[in-house]
């Protein structure tokens, strides 16, 4: 795979920094986009700061469509209402026309259906994979103003049957949240599971808030799996972990990407996560993720470990590529049809930084289009605003985690394929 320019190249990136410095400080317009994105919560602040990231990259190029980006950020905590109201206050007080964000997809559906196809809103996700935005798309109720740079559920679900099988697990029990990425989830773990031959024993979900989850616990240790399955966020995932355990349940776990976080490792202790497998969408094996990989270190002196980083990096990067090349003052819906020609797999390559920000403004304004190459490669979307992905099964360790398994995406499709 060829590269314009290599995001990890410092000397590039300082080039492109103290040419177009002068072009970024005499910008007399600033537009804004917003972001709704739960801050309040350990991993969240990560997914904000990244996105973050890619519009300080895009300022140092001199912007997007010939003016300064301003990201404003809400805070969602995770909570569907407060969610639609930091929405609401983005698009009809800040005036926003492109909204990144939500994370869960129970924040993003009634934001989506809401605020922003009701307004006209560009809403690009870093992470929410429920399938029921497959299907709202399908109807044609997203108004072609929905993308996501986070494969399906569809993928980790078939992911995490073919852990358990190749564990050799005969039985496993699931909590998952109680919103519609984990019924979501629990629906299609039903199928997954059975099409390896693994029974799912008991499906219990779990609400938000509530002081102990004893008795859901309870109900599903009484069945007595060989491993749990966890399609929890880490809060709600810490204290369900801790009450199976104290009601002797296994070490065996299955973990969605969600739990890929320190918090969760951490507030329930690595001794008993060594049994633990998660699985995650993966970068590929590309340059271009390995750049993002790199910059991502000069930038915030650690690795990318948590759940949504590479994704939160492409949306913002994806959405600013589709401003620039849609023009000032373009509406929500002209940016959303300019996504294709800034992921175009005929256009010209341009990396994930400033210096492949200003290649495709060249090319852009010439009237070409641009392959975007960046932190999860080459991102194509589909009719439906969606996206395939390689995936990777993951431990935890002292470190963060480390990889157990690469799956490439001919690896994912062929599995997937054969559960059906």
């Amino acid at each position: 795979m060829s590269i314009v320019k290599t995001m990890g190249a410092t000397a590039a990136l300082a080039f492109g920094m103290s040419v177009l410095a002068g072009a970024a400080q005499a910008q007399d317009c600033t537009t804004k986009i917003g972001a709704v994105l739960p801050t309040s919560v350990d991993w969240g602040r990560p997914i904000a700061e990244t996105a973050q990231f890619a519009v300080d990259q895009v300022n140092a190029a001199g912007g997007a469509a010939g003016c300064e980006i301003e990201m404003v950020l809400r805070d969602t905590q995770v909570d569907p209402k407060v969610g639609v109201d930091a929405a609401k206050a983005l698009v009809d007080l800040e005036g926003v026309n492109v909204l990144l964000g939500a994370v869960s997809s129970g924040v993003s559906m009634p934001i989506l259906t809401s605020v922003t196809v009701p307004s006209g809103v560009l809403q690009m996700s870093c992470c929410s994979s429920s399938t029921a935005f497959t299907g709202l798309a399908t109807e044609g109720k997203t108004g072609g103003l929905w993308y996501r740079t986070f494969a399906t559920t569809g993928v980790q679900s078939a992911v995490g049957a073919k852990v358990a099988a190749d564990q050799g697990y005969k039985s496993v029990a699931v909590l998952y949240k109680n919103d519609d990425w984990g019924q979501d989830m629990a629906r299609l773990i039903a199928a997954d599971f059975a099409a390896v031959g693994v029974e799912v024993t008991a499906s219990v979900a779990i609400n938000d808030g509530q002081p102990s989850y004893r008795a859901e616990v309870t109900e599903a240790v009484t069945s007595q799996p060989d491993a749990i399955y966890l399609a929890l966020y880490p809060a709600e995932g810490t204290a369900a972990v801790r009450e199976w355990l104290s009601l002797g349940g296994t070490q065996n776990m299955i973990l969605a990407n969600s739990l890929k976080s320190d918090e969760f490792r951490d507030n329930v202790g690595l001794q008993y996560l060594g049994s633990a497998l998660g699985t995650d969408t993966a970068s590929p094996r590309s340059e271009s993720a390995d750049a993002f990989r790199a910059a991502y270190q000069e930038r915030f002196a650690s690795e990318p470990n948590g759940p949504g980083l590479a994704n939160s990096y492409d949306a913002a990067m994806i959405v600013l590529l589709a401003m620039e090349a849609a023009g000032k003052d373009a509406s929500g819906a002209d940016v959303a049809a300019a996504i294709a020609r800034v992921t175009d797999p005929d256009g010209t390559p341009v990396s994930a930084d400033t210096a492949g920000f200003t290649a495709a403004k060249e090319v852009l304004a010439s009237g070409g289009n641009v392959m975007f190459q960046g932190a999860t490669g080459n991102v194509r979307f589909d009719a439906n605003g969606d996206v395939s992905a390689p995936a990777v099964i993951w431990s935890f360790s002292d470190a963060g985690t480390e990889e157990v398994e690469f799956m490439s995406l001919n690896d994912v499709d062929a599995f997937m394929a054969s559960l059906k």
